[in-house]
């Protein structure tokens, strides 16, 4: 690239990283104990565990299970049911004063027993503060959006970085930190080093956490775009009343006959964001690692228990579906979430370091060097780069 060309990207890397950094370390530091949330919360006495029973111990109907949460919150109407992945002995039971997704109580009860094990606190304490700053800034959707756009920053900060790398290392082995008097050198060496290494990590995490971003959005747009249609046939009938409902133990059992081999993620209620009006939405997942990521939605008539549609999710829900767990590390266990957190460090460093080569920007090229390179004959920024790469974005 001739000079003029590496003014202009140093220009774009200098001012998308500078803008975004600060966000970036929070994303960062915020980011690193939800990594390893489900340890931590066993750590702090959080996490919900069920007593030890035999494998094949029968199971509570689901619609006691409802009856017991629901006792303990007579005011409240139950939003949605789930499972953790990896323990289907207990029953999470989500209830809202309205089906609009706010004010949350949650009662943990046992699958086998049907016996209440705890009522999680899901609004306060350490995980929560990290959750809520990583994801929205306590600022709900236009949090959400801000970091989504902060992300973006990011992402043009990586291109940037990858495009100015050559030219200023062209002189340099790879891995190379200069170790003379001046530090600025070994922190700009470093910084180019770890930013290059964690590049492609940094990106997909960039991109995922851009991507969970705009749940919100994709939801909405998947109620309007497919979920509507599917509904014409309910079209002007009101909201199933909860009394006239039926039994949703049984529109499970139809739900998971009628796609062999799939597990029960999460139930979805009439009038909540992932169902409709007139609806208990069963969202199965497969068995693989992979697949259990994917859901398949089946929505089963909330009065009748017959299932009325089961449509596959358009690609942008199954982007938004493999982006979240992606984006924390959860698709290979402790390998992969150790892995994660070393690489959320070092961009700690890029980010610290670009932060540092920012402020010492007075001092970046002597006055006897020759223009774009240093004392020493080595290239030297024209620009000062604030970040090469950066980890999560928004959950």
């Amino acid at each position: 690239m001739n000079s003029r060309r590496i003014k202009t990207w140093a220009w774009v890397h200098k001012w998308s990283s500078l803008v975004c950094t600060a966000f970036m370390l929070l994303l960062c530091i915020t980011g690193l104990p939800l990594i390893f949330h489900h340890e931590i919360g066993h750590l702090l006495g959080t996490e919900v565990e069920a007593p030890k029973m035999p494998a094949d111990a029968p199971r509570a109907n689901l619609d006691r299970v409802l009856e017991t949460a629901k006792a303990l919150h007579p005011d409240r109407v139950v939003q949605f049911v789930s499972q953790p992945e990896d323990d289907d002995a207990i029953w999470f039971v989500t209830l809202t004063p309205t089906p609009a997704p706010d004010d949350f109580k949650q009662v943990a009860v046992d699958a086998r027993t049907g016996a209440v094990l705890a009522q999680p606190k899901t609004d306060e304490g350490f995980m929560y503060v990290m959750f809520k700053l990583h994801v929205d800034l306590f600022a709900g959707l236009p949090g959400m959006l801000f970091l989504g756009f902060m992300g973006f920053l990011l992402l043009v900060a990586i291109v940037s970085g990858v495009v100015l790398y050559s030219p200023f290392m062209r002189k340099l082995d790879f891995g190379t930190v200069r170790r003379e008097r001046r530090p600025r050198l070994k922190w700009l060496d470093l910084h180019n080093l770890l930013g290059i290494v964690t590049l492609a990590w940094a990106f997909t995490v960039g991109a995922t956490g851009m991507i969970n971003t705009w749940a919100d959005l994709i939801v909405k747009y998947w109620q309007h775009d497919q979920l509507s249609v599917l509904l014409k046939p309910y079209q002007g009938q009101p909201t199933v009343p909860v009394a006239e409902r039926g039994s949703v133990q049984q529109s499970m059992d139809v739900a998971l006959k009628s796609a062999p081999g799939m597990k029960l993620s999460f139930i979805a209620f009439p009038g909540t964001s992932f169902s409709s009006p007139h609806h208990n939405t069963f969202f199965l997942r497969g068995n693989e690692p992979f697949t259990s990521r994917l859901l398949q939605p089946v929505l089963v008539d909330a009065q009748t228990g017959t299932i009325t549609a089961s449509p596959r999710l358009p690609w942008y829900l199954t982007a938004l579906l493999v982006s979240q767990p992606l984006h924390f590390g959860d698709y290979g266990g402790m390998p992969m979430q150790i892995l994660w957190a070393l690489l959320d460090i070092a961009t700690i460093i890029v980010l610290g370091s670009g932060l540092y080569l920012w402020l010492k920007r007075g001092h970046t090229v002597p006055a006897s060097a020759k223009v774009g390179e240093d004392a020493h004959g080595s290239p030297a920024p024209l620009a000062q780069p604030a970040s090469t790469a950066t980890a999560k974005v928004g959950t």
